[in-house]
Formats: C-alpha cells, structure tokens, sequence
C-alpha cells in the first residue's frame, strides 16, 4: 500500500531565484539523434549542462568498438554503467551493466568500448575540462563545456531538434 497517497505536496518547492528541476524521460534512449558525435565511434547525449560551473552531465555511448581520445581530468568524473562494456587501457577493470567508476582528480587514461551484445551507454558527471593528451602522454588540447555546448548545438540543428534544445539543459 502508498502509505503516503494521502500526504499533501509542499506548496513552496522553489525558492524564488531556482530554477526548476530538468526532467528527462528515456533519458538512455536509442534514438540517435540526441547522442552527439565525439568521435568515429562514440556519442554523447547531453542532459545537464552547467556553463559557469564547467560540468555536465550525458549519456556517453558506443554501439560498437569504440575509442575516445587519451585524456587527463584535473577534476573528478562520475561514471554509471547502464549497458554494455567498457574500461580503460590503463586499469585492469572493465565496467558492464550496473558499475559504477569515481575517476578522481589527476587521472589521465584512453577510455574504449569493447564489443558487446548491447551498446555501451555510460552516464557521465564530467567536472571541468578534459586535458586532450598524446600517444606519449603529453597535453595535446582541451575540450571543456563550452566546445561541448557548441558541438552539441550544431548536432541538435543538423539532426532537426534546433540547438534551443541544448539551452534549456543550463542550471
């Protein structure tokens, strides 16, 4: 039984300056027009943007082998595996459904999806910049949530859901 169907909802949910709460159904969907290509083989789909925090959050995914550039974080990254497999050529883990990875400040690494039955769909928290890197490991560009909005933005126009879409994920 709903113990609490009789519970009248609080009248003030928000302060006067908030902003209301982002609410995205099928937030993991196998629609591809909301996943933005990063590379040949892997995509994002943005759900929660902050441009003055640099953070956001998406839904990273490969349905195939995949690779995303060698990267340093100089601030911490969340990571909920949703479907497939994944890892880093670094660690001696690979992620599948259900796993979570807290990835602390100061690590660099080449993330890959490896084959698997199901796509890789990974929900990231992705704090700050990521430090591109080279084979040698060196710092070789950046990519931080400004490239991000823009390269999200041009997708969203290109694919008919209009880059007005990608503002309305900022708090």
């Amino acid at each position: 039984m709903e113990f609490w169907r009789d519970l009248k909802p609080i009248e003030k949910v928000f302060q006067p300056d908030a902003l209301p709460e982002i609410y995205t159904a099928d937030a993991a969907t196998d629609d591809e027009r909301y996943y933005v290509p990063f590379t040949e083989t892997v995509s994002s789909r943005p759900l929660w943007i902050s441009p003055s925090q640099n953070k956001w959050c998406d839904i990273l995914m490969a349905k195939a082998a995949g690779l995303v550039n060698r990267h340093y974080h100089p601030h911490e990254v969340f990571a909920y595996t949703i479907s497939g497999k994944w890892g880093y050529l670094e660690h001696d883990w690979i992620a599948t459904k259900g796993d979570f990875i807290y990835e602390t400040p100061g690590e660099a690494h080449t993330l890959v999806a490896y084959d698997h039955p199901d796509p890789m769909k990974v929900f990231f928290i992705v704090t700050g910049p990521l430090v591109w890197l080279d084979e040698k490991g060196e710092p070789d560009g950046y990519f931080d949530v400004h490239q991000y909005i823009a390269l999200c933005k041009a997708h969203y126009e290109k694919v008919g859901l209009g880059a007005a879409a990608i503002d309305k994920l900022y708090r």
